[in-house]
């Protein structure tokens, strides 16, 4: 029996080809186009918590800034007292404090006596009057 095609293609059973896909390449048999934009959204998920970890880490330094201790120092020959305010740059807590205070009025002859208290920005205003010119001096 002749081929009813002279183009027909035999494959199995069948005389002729059912459908021709080979033209169709560049045309996608499954929709997978969604498969980027869920890229794009895991890109996006990892990016947001990881701009959130790097906000935090550069407000801990600007906390650190907003710092305060209130202090009592003496100097030798003749005696001197003062009390003064003085902006803390390490770890807020008296013990950081304390060290840091003691290092930088030193410069000046002054040896420090005591760290009255660690304390932020609310705290300055009611300190100005008694710390007088010792107020955020060194």
């Amino acid at each position: 029996m002749p081929s009813q095609s002279a183009n027909a293609v035999q494959t199995g059973n069948n005389s002729a080809m059912i459908s021709n896909n080979h033209g169709l390449k560049e045309l996608l048999l499954l929709n997978f186009t969604g498969i980027s934009a869920q890229g794009d959204d895991m890109k996006h998920a990892l990016a947001i918590p990881i701009i959130c970890a790097a906000l935090l880490m550069a407000a801990a330094p600007a906390q650190a800034a907003d710092c305060y201790a209130d202090y009592k120092a003496k100097q030798n020959n003749p005696l001197k007292l003062h009390y003064g305010v003085i902006q803390i740059r390490g770890a807020c807590n008296k013990a950081a404090a304390q060290g840091e205070i003691q290092s930088r009025i030193a410069a000046s002859g002054w040896t420090l006596l005591n760290v009255m208290s660690v304390f932020g920005p609310e705290g300055l205003q009611r300190r100005k009057a008694n710390a007088g010119p010792y107020y955020l001096r060194f």
